[in-house]
């Protein structure tokens, strides 16, 4: 019977790596074809990786919290006969690497299965290069070094240097690190890696937030009057897509000297998950009504929080919408994604006094604060401001949406 490996796919666009939280079955097992074997976390989802084959578990040669990149071997299975195969078919073609680790220890194994990696696991999961925001220059001593440890650039921002022109020196990077033992140290997860990484990516832009209230009486009572009641982040999503639909400009990128318009409104909202943020995508959003848009919203919320989203929901995105106001929260200054031009923002809604002129008395709406915040390359406060107000008109008649 042949032997075939267990290989980490690709899971998902731009995922170069993954940890191995699970083993779901055990050496010596029965499986299926398809079945569940292996419980696996990218930045982005916990995911599952499924046997080729049907056969018998023969040994998992991957190590628990480990990272493993996309082609890495997990493991092998001895196929049933007749089983379709692959590169593992012929046992005598695939001596098994599997096999030669029984003579090794722990320590040597790892050893070897890094050497033996072609593929550098880097925390991805955004179609953008990241460049160095922090030293203007670095050895190749301190490059080397910084790569050793998996450092970026930025991470030397807070570093005092004592080289020339307040250079870094890689004395005052290993005094840095040395004394970072001093203090408390936790690691950081993958999602907090990954959220980082991106806001560092983003940050190279030049950011500019414009913000204006917005009346939400209307809204409330459309809602209240709702049989699926929508949420106050829906009906913003949804007027952002409606706006955007009519002129996709403000959401398009900078290349070049062409701004590049988006092919279809696909809108991301932030949802607070475990140590970090996931950004679901609501698919051609300017094209449903807002009430055909509950159901699936409620989902992705769900599914995000247990870090469970279908690649197809996740990525791909050209604008997000994120409510701040559920932490109290009246104003913000969030930061779009790498790869989008603009982020709609919504605070806590709260009573506050309107002086009406029919009657020459204040009255009391009920209000909450819109922010955009865009790349001020492909936009100018003005075209921000008209894209605001375009949407808080839309959220004033929610019939309409």
């Amino acid at each position: 019977m042949p032997k075939i490996p267990i290989i980490m796919p690709q899971l998902g666009e731009s995922i170069a790596e993954a940890i191995v939280v699970e083993f779901l079955v055990q050496p010596g097992d029965r499986v299926e074809a398809d079945q569940d074997i292996i419980e696996v976390e990218t930045n982005k989802a916990t995911m599952n990786v499924a046997a080729p084959c049907g056969g018998t578990l023969l040994e998992f040669t991957v190590d628990l919290q480990e990272s493993y990149p996309v082609g890495a071997e997990l493991g092998w299975l001895k196929a049933l006969d007749g089983a379709p195969g692959g590169a593992g078919d012929n046992d005598e073609a695939q001596p098994g690497e599997a096999a030669s680790e029984r003579g090794e220890n722990h320590v040597e194994r790892v050893q070897r299965r890094a050497m033996r990696s072609e593929v550098k696991p880097t925390v991805g999961g955004l179609p953008v290069p990241a460049n160095a925001t922090g030293a203007s220059y670095m050895t190749p001593r301190m490059k080397a070094r910084m790569q050793e440890l998996g450092l970026h650039a930025a991470d030397l921002a807070g570093i005092p240097g004592t080289g020339a022109a307040g250079r870094v020196t890689i004395e005052d990077f290993e005094k840095f690190l040395s004394n970072l033992e001093q203090h408390k140290l936790t690691p950081a997860s993958i999602m907090r890696v990954a959220v980082a990484d991106a806001m560092r990516r983003s940050w190279s832009r030049p950011l500019a937030t414009v913000g204006m209230p917005v009346v939400l009486d209307a809204l409330l009572a459309h809602r209240k009057a709702s049989d699926r009641k929508p949420g106050p982040a829906l009906y913003a999503l949804r007027a952002l897509a409606i706006a955007l639909g009519e002129n996709s400009a403000p959401a398009g990128r900078l290349v070049g000297n062409h701004i590049v318009h988006p092919d279809s409104i696909d809108v991301g909202f932030a949802v607070e998950a475990e140590d970090g943020v996931l950004v679901p995508v609501i698919r051609e959003a300017e094209r449903k009504t807002l009430q055909a848009l509950v159901e699936s919203y409620t989902k992705l919320v769900a599914l995000a929080r247990e870090r469970k989203l279908p690649p197809e929901a996740t990525g791909g995105s050209i604008a997000t919408v994120t409510n701040f106001g559920t932490f109290g929260l009246t104003w913000a200054t969030p930061i779009p994604l790498p790869e989008q031009t603009l982020v709609l923002g919504m605070g806590a809604g709260r009573k506050a006094p309107y002086w009406d002129d029919a009657s020459e008395t204040f009255v009391p709406r009920t209000e909450a604060q819109l922010t955009l915040s865009f790349d001020h390359r492909v936009m100018d406060g003005g075209a921000a401001g008209r894209l605001l107000a375009r949407v808080a008109e839309l959220m004033n008649r929610p019939d309409s949406l």
